[in-house]
């Protein structure tokens, strides 16, 4: 990206981070009390224990405490096997060094504590439904309304080697997992003169939804813009990008004349897309597609389509054929007045039966909703049905150039950028995450990045 399109990303991006830092420090968060000054969760008459800390079970928890702030009566609690959730629109940013992986993983237990919930870091391991408890980390907790957010994770659809020889979008780690691997492989290819099969230096991203795209893309970046000084004896086209996808058209979420300019920009990356077919087999030397053609490579990345979180068949709870648990209108969970059911790991259907589909926008939706609607059950109210408002879709391809639909507006190229930037940039949970990704793209004005690979001996 040359120097002045940069510069108008990052001033964007660093007035964004200001003024959000501003309101956080001068709106006073209003929290309840201080945290040491919080009555025990076990000690509320009416416990809501929220089960995930993902976009899903993050906002209700916050939405909760915002809406009983002046109540003494209603306790909230958040188990979830890891104190951050991931910001998954800027994890593909992390493959190229865009944006430093730790700034991705938004923290959970001060944020919550803040705001007067309470958390642990525990896996869960069952719910009885009859005591109204769940079992996470050898001890139990008690509730009396129970919302499962429990995510979801990738699915494979039973395809040979995808789990023993792809790198799977699961979730920050992945993107490390990616960079690391193109860096080994350069470092192969250059301690061999060059002398290695074009499989080495032929990456294939399997799925063409946003993620997929984004994926492709930040990998062209690494190889042409973040490794070439270091690796000057590789010539960075002979590095391969392919992007396969099922459909007929890559982004199948969008407008099709989006599509056609997200397929042109990846033309113009000089990736190549295959459509229309699917991943029937995965080697480790190669990637057998559905028409019988095959793909030599030693580096495969999944991203092709995701389930609810296999945590939810140890729990006696409802799920439909895509495993998600089965909730009515209200989210409710079927057959339970007192369990709800909402993001990925849940099968939410708006009033009319419509399936909400799974995504970060209607998870925060439903986890706003949900917390109504629990309150409003608390007080003998009535719940609201569920009415998923989509907003857009935003997909970056690459550090200078976006394809973006919102609210029936449809725009691309270095403006979409902008905007993807500055949306994201505001939609961080952490003041601090925020700073530190605006400082980043700042520097990079003046600083060409640069990679590394740690690796364990």
């Amino acid at each position: 990206m040359n120097r002045f399109a940069r510069g108008a990303l990052t001033a964007l991006g660093g007035a964004v981070a200001a003024e959000t830092l501003r309101r956080v420090v001068f709106s006073g968060n209003g929290q309840r009390y201080e945290p040491w000054e919080r009555a025990p969760y076990r000690d509320f008459p009416n416990r809501i224990l929220i089960l995930g800390g993902g976009f899903a079970g993050y906002t209700a928890a916050k939405s909760l405490c915002k809406m009983t702030r002046r109540r003494d009566d209603v306790g909230v609690m958040v188990i979830s096997r890891e104190n951050f959730f991931t910001f998954w629109p800027m994890l593909a940013g992390c493959i190229s060094s865009d944006i430093d992986t730790k700034n991705v993983a938004q923290p959970l237990r001060r944020a919550l504590i803040r705001d007067g919930a309470s958390f642990r870091r525990a896996e869960v391991e069952g719910v009885d439904l009859e005591k109204q408890c769940v079992t996470a980390g050898g001890r139990e907790f008690p509730y009396e309304h129970l919302i499962v957010a429990l995510g979801a994770e990738p699915a494979y659809f039973g395809i040979p080697g995808v789990e023993d020889h792809a790198i799977s979008i699961k979730g920050i780690r992945a993107a490390e997992e990616i960079r690391n691997r193109v860096i080994e492989r350069y470092e192969e290819a250059t301690l061999a003169r060059g002398d290695v099969p074009d499989s080495q230096l032929t990456f294939v991203v399997i799925g063409g939804g946003a993620t997929g795209v984004e994926v492709a893309a930040e990998l062209h970046g690494l190889v042409h813009d973040v490794l070439t000084p270091d690796y000057p004896n590789i010539n960075p086209h002979r590095v391969k990008i392919v992007l396969v996808d099922s459909n007929e058209m890559i982004l199948k979420e969008l407008d099709p004349a989006l599509r056609r300019t997200a397929r042109k920009k990846l033309a113009d990356l000089d990736i190549s897309v295959i459509t229309k077919v699917k991943a029937r087999e995965i080697k480790a030397d190669r990637v057998i597609l559905s028409d019988g053609n095959e793909i030599p490579t030693q580096n495969a990345i999944w991203t092709a389509g995701a389930r609810a979180s296999e945590k939810l068949d140890d729990l006696d709870l409802p799920s439909d054929e895509r495993k998600g648990l089965k909730t009515d209108a209200f989210m409710r969970v079927e057959g339970h007045e007192n369990v709800w059911g909402i993001g990925d790991c849940a099968a939410t259907v708006e009033k009319d039966g419509t399936p909400v589909p799974p995504n970060a926008q209607a998870a925060t939706q439903e986890g706003k909703v949900v917390a109504r609607n629990v309150v409003s059950a608390i007080d003998g109210g009535e719940p609201e049905p569920f009415d998923y408002k989509p907003v857009g879709q935003l997909v970056e391809i690459g550090s200078d150039f976006a394809v973006n639909q919102v609210m029936n507006v449809k725009f691309s190229g270095l403006i979409a950028s902008l905007f993807w930037r500055a949306t994201y940039l505001y939609k961080l949970e952490s003041p601090q995450s925020r700073a530190r990704i605006a400082a980043d793209w700042i520097l990079d004005i003046f600083i060409d990045s640069s990679v590394t690979q740690i690796r364990d001996r």
